[in-house]
């Protein structure tokens, strides 16, 4: 009997300790949320004043009426399973690259890499290593299973963030967000720090989309859920890179990757990539996002890929995504309407054609990549290791995928709009073009 007084007295105890924890767990984060700093407006610029007509760029692709633009290959080591690229522009104009590559997607030995394009001279430099996993395990104090999806931007104090996903346990699903900072342009970097973006294991926040300077110094980063359920959020950041606070999108449930267009101090539109009903999905906002209004499907297809977009300077909004319902292989970009409806508007393609097959024999696959390739400078041996890397992902025995997927658009001082993508699993792309020039519009798909 005194043996069982004794427990029980213990497993109250216990149960005292826990219930105090828990008090001041939900105490100390009230007193945070009540002394966090205030949310500002978006940093949002006018219109800039009609500039100097830009140097026309030199090819043209597509349909008539599509987008002329400068293509080239962003420096990779041929062989390697690359992804999910973003750029900013550096202070003297030049633009970096940021991307992950491996063996494959979600291998251990997959790394951050970056490039930089030299503004006067058009072309990338050789790519160099930003992130390992064991560079971000020595940061985190934490084991690191797989990394993926760097985005880059310039903050609102000039200098330079980058937001990685990584894992420690199981899939993407239990992600976390990795952050660090730059003061010289990206050639040095801050130890990584974790985004504590829940207070329950702090997993299952992963990051695609660019983010938005806010007014008061701080950011807006959109980001997304995967863990059980599917659903896109928009962190506020402080300068130091903490979260502040979070806003769900409603009704965004199944929908991935949102993408932050910013059209006034307190409008801005959320693009979707659509885990089910394969059309693009879209919330706004009319408060800085303090609010959004439920997530909706819009006319465009989305088979299920990421999406890119901005605001330009001259008001109007871009997309940038796979136009059809079929899968990755066609990529184009739209011009949308002032407002950022859809009406009367049609994605102009930049990659693959409207009657393209779904998919290539093994020998056709292989024939246009390399072709493609040696055009653009390629020597026989890296051809063949750039082709066999793709192959070894988007090919069975019989046919091969074709892949343009995961843009990213920004525009830089002069004007231009630079668009990167993953190209068939094997290498970045990097289009330059005028968001000025004629762009075609016709009916809304169905």
């Amino acid at each position: 009997m005194t043996s069982g007084r004794l427990n029980f007295t213990s497993l109250n105890s216990r149960e005292s300790l826990s219930a105090l924890f828990l008090v001041l767990a939900f105490a100390a984060g009230g007193w945070k949320v009540w002394t966090r700093p205030p949310a500002g407006d978006f940093a949002f610029a006018p219109a800039a004043p009609a500039a100097v007509p830009m140097p026309p760029v030199s090819a043209e692709k597509g349909s008539a009426g599509a987008v002329k633009f400068d293509a080239q290959f962003v420096s990779s080591v041929p062989g390697q399973a690359v992804h999910a690229a973003s750029i900013v522009e550096l202070r003297n104009g030049d633009l970096r690259a940021v991307w992950f590559s491996g063996s494959r997607e979600g291998a251990s030995d997959v790394t951050i890499q970056s490039a930089v394009m030299n503004a006067a001279s058009q072309r990338w430099s050789p790519e160099s290593t930003l992130f390992n996993r064991q560079k971000i395990q020595a940061g985190l104090w934490r084991y690191v299973k797989k990394l993926g999806n760097p985005v880059i931007a310039r903050a609102p104090d000039g200098s330079l963030s980058l937001w990685m996903v990584n894992v420690s346990l199981g899939g993407w699903a239990g992600s976390a967000i990795t952050w660090s900072r730059s003061v010289d342009e990206g050639l040095s970097w801050s130890p990584p720090q974790r985004l504590v973006t829940s207070p329950f294991l702090n997993v299952s926040t992963l990051v695609k989309g660019g983010p938005a300077a806010m007014s008061n110094g701080q950011v807006s980063l959109p980001v997304y859920h995967e863990f059980a359920t599917k659903f896109g959020e928009v962190l506020r950041l402080d300068a130091q890179g903490r979260v502040l606070d979070k806003t769900r999108i409603p009704n965004s449930r199944t929908n991935l990757q949102p993408v932050l267009l910013v059209k006034a101090p307190t409008q801005a539109g959320v693009y979707m990539r659509a885990g089910e009903g394969g059309k693009l999905v879209m919330s706004s906002t009319t408060d800085a996002g303090k609010t959004w209004a439920p997530a909706s499907a819009t006319l465009l297809p989305n088979p299920d890929s990421a999406v890119a977009g901005l605001v330009a300077a001259n008001g109007r909004p871009w997309l940038a995504l796979n136009p059809s319902p079929a899968g990755r292989g066609t990529l184009g970009v739209v011009l949308l309407q002032t407002d950022g409806t859809f009406a009367g508007v049609s994605p102009q393609l930049i990659e693959g054609s409207a009657g393209a097959k779904p998919g290539l024999t093994v020998s056709e696959f292989e024939s246009r990549l390399h072709n493609e390739l040696k055009a653009a400078g390629s020597s026989e041996v890296q051809a063949g290791a750039y082709v066999a890397s793709a192959r070894r992902q988007l090919c069975n025995a019989e046919s091969c995928a074709q892949e343009f997927s995961y843009p990213f658009l920004l525009q830089t001082k002069d004007g231009y709009m630079h668009l990167v993508y993953t190209w068939h699993r094997s290498r970045i792309k990097h289009l330059r073009f005028d968001p000025m020039q004629p762009v075609l519009t016709a009916a809304a798909p169905n």
